[in-house]
Formats: C-alpha cells, sequence, structure tokens
C-alpha cells in the first residue's frame, strides 16, 4: 500500500490515456464517494457530479474541453490516447452561493484515489461550460466548476525542481516525457518557528 507522500508524488496531470483500457461506472463511483467525504466548508456539501464510462458520451464531452495550455502545439490527446472516464465537478447554487474551495478539496481526494487504483487523471477547468452544460442536460441551479478526465496512464510525467531555465510551464521532451517544474520546498517555506 502506497503511503499519502507517494500518491501526492504521483500524481501529475496526465493527458495521454490507453485508448483500450476502460474504467467502470463503479471505479468512478468509488471515486466520487471518495470526494463526498472530503471537507466542506461550513459542511454545506454544494457539490454534485455528472459521471460518464461511457464511449459515445465521453466522445461527446472531449470536444468541450481545452488540453495542456504550455503545449501550443498540441491539441489534446489522438482519438486512441482519451480519457476513458469523465467526472464533472458541479456546484448547486441551491445549496450554497459559493462553492469556496470545496472543489479543489474534493478533486484532490478523488485524483489521490485514482493513483491508488493505478489511474490517472487531469483536473481541467478550460471548459466550453454553454455547450457542455447543454449535452449534460444541467439544471439551471448548477454550475460547472471542473472537469476530472480519467484513464490508465500512458505518459511518462516526471517532476523536476523549477528553475529560471525552466520557468513555470510544463513541457514535454523529444520522447514525449512531461516534466513539471516545482518550487523547492526552501522556496514556498517563508518561515518557520
Amino acid at each position: 500500500m502506497a503511503t499519502i507522500a507517494e500518491l501526492v508524488a504521483l500524481n501529475r496531470s496526465c493527458r495521454r490515456f490507453d485508448g483500450n483500457k476502460k474504467v467502470s461506472l463503479e471505479e468512478i463511483t468509488q471515486l466520487v464517494d471518495l470526494a463526498r467525504l472530503s471537507a466542506s466548508a461550513a459542511n454545506l456539501q454544494p457539490l454534485k457530479y455528472m459521471i460518464s464510462a461511457s464511449a459515445e458520451m465521453n466522445a461527446k464531452i472531449f470536444p468541450c474541453l481545452k488540453w495542456a495550455g504550455y503545449l501550443k502545439d498540441w491539441d489534446g490527446p489522438f482519438e486512441n490516447e482519451r480519457p476513458a472516464a469523465y467526472v464533472v465537478v458541479l456546484h448547486d447554487t441551491s445549496v450554497a452561493g459559493g462553492a469556496g474551495c470545496d472543489h479543489g478539496i474534493a478533486a484532490q481526494s478523488l485524483m489521490l484515489g485514482a493513483v491508488e487504483k493505478g489511474l490517472a487523471g487531469c483536473m481541467i477547468a478550460a471548459v466550453d461550460r454553454k455547450n457542455l452544460g447543454a449535452l449534460i442536460g444541467l439544471p439551471d441551479h448548477m454550475k460547472i466548476l471542473l472537469v476530472i478526465a480519467l484513464g490508465y496512464p500512458v505518459e511518462e510525467r516526471k517532476v523536476v525542481t523549477l528553475t529560471e531555465e525552466t520557468g513555470v510551464k510544463y513541457f514535454r521532451d523529444d520522447k514525449g516525457i512531461h516534466y513539471v517544474p516545482k518550487r523547492s520546498l526552501e522556496e514556498v517555506i517563508l518561515k518557520a518557528w
């Protein structure tokens, strides 16, 4: 069993998946249950979810998403490398006026559960909300916060130290390895008493 430190270190955004491997609705439901059990401001729990493991529905969701803004010459995964499943994270405005940071907490819990299962994912906030809302029949009191793409990874992802040369933008090398620059611990801890 992996430690939480190992799961967090492995949890990098993945944008290329094994198109031959499916993820079941049961597996996605288990991951959403982790999100459901996560902390919520004032315990209001305004998040709701729509999930898809259907190839037909996934094909309709895919064009509503923008992939990897820093990779200007890449329009997203090829058809055989697309996600096997999606979780649309919603804010139910009839429950609470705002979602605060609940969706970030819930999404991280879901993603850590996915990594524990051997899956990978990508939290996507660059979403065509109007078209996706129409596609999924979104009621007026629901707002799309983000979409989580899930599947079995085929791309290698590595954390590297953020330097002046790397900057903050993730990048790929000529072998397709995806690098994610991270600030050092010394840089992010301003004071310690």
